[in-house]
C-alpha cells in the first residue's frame, strides 16, 4: 500500500531555500538539522531538499505537482507574500479539468499547484 510521497529536490544554498519556503511560502522546517539537507512541511505536504552546490538553475528540471483545496486562496496568499508567479503559469483552468498555477523556487524547481474543477 502506498501512502505518501515526499519529493526530494535540489538546492544550491540551504539558507536561501529555507528563507524562501518558510518566509515567503509559509512552510515550517521539521526534523533534525542535517548538513546539506532540508525538510519543510505545510498542511499535509512535505518537501525535502538535498544540497547540490554546482546546480545550474537554468538546467534544473526538478518539478512537483501539489494538489490543493481552495486554490484561489493559496494563489492570493503567495501574491501577498510577493512570490513571483511563473510567467506562463498564472491561475487558469486547464482543458484537462484542473485549475492550476505555477512558480519557480530560487533553484528553478517548478512547483505546480492544482485543484480539480469537476
Amino acid at each position: 500500500m502506498l501512502k505518501q510521497t515526499h519529493p526530494k529536490l535540489p538546492m544550491r544554498n540551504k539558507a536561501i531555500t529555507r528563507e524562501f519556503y518558510c518566509n515567503q511560502m509559509g512552510f515550517e522546517v521539521f526534523g533534525a538539522d542535517f548538513e546539506g539537507y532540508l525538510m519543510v512541511q505545510k498542511d499535509q505536504i512535505q518537501l525535502h531538499f538535498f544540497e547540490f552546490s554546482n546546480l545550474n538553475p537554468l538546467e534544473n528540471y526538478g518539478q512537483v505537482y501539489i494538489r490543493t483545496q481552495g486554490i484561489e486562496g493559496v494563489y492570493n496568499e503567495l501574491l501577498k507574500n510577493k512570490v513571483a508567479i511563473h510567467p506562463a503559469g498564472h491561475l487558469q483552468t486547464k482543458p484537462w479539468g484542473q485549475k492550476e498555477f505555477s512558480i519557480l523556487d530560487p533553484d528553478h524547481n517548478l512547483l505546480i499547484f492544482g485543484e480539480s474543477v469537476f
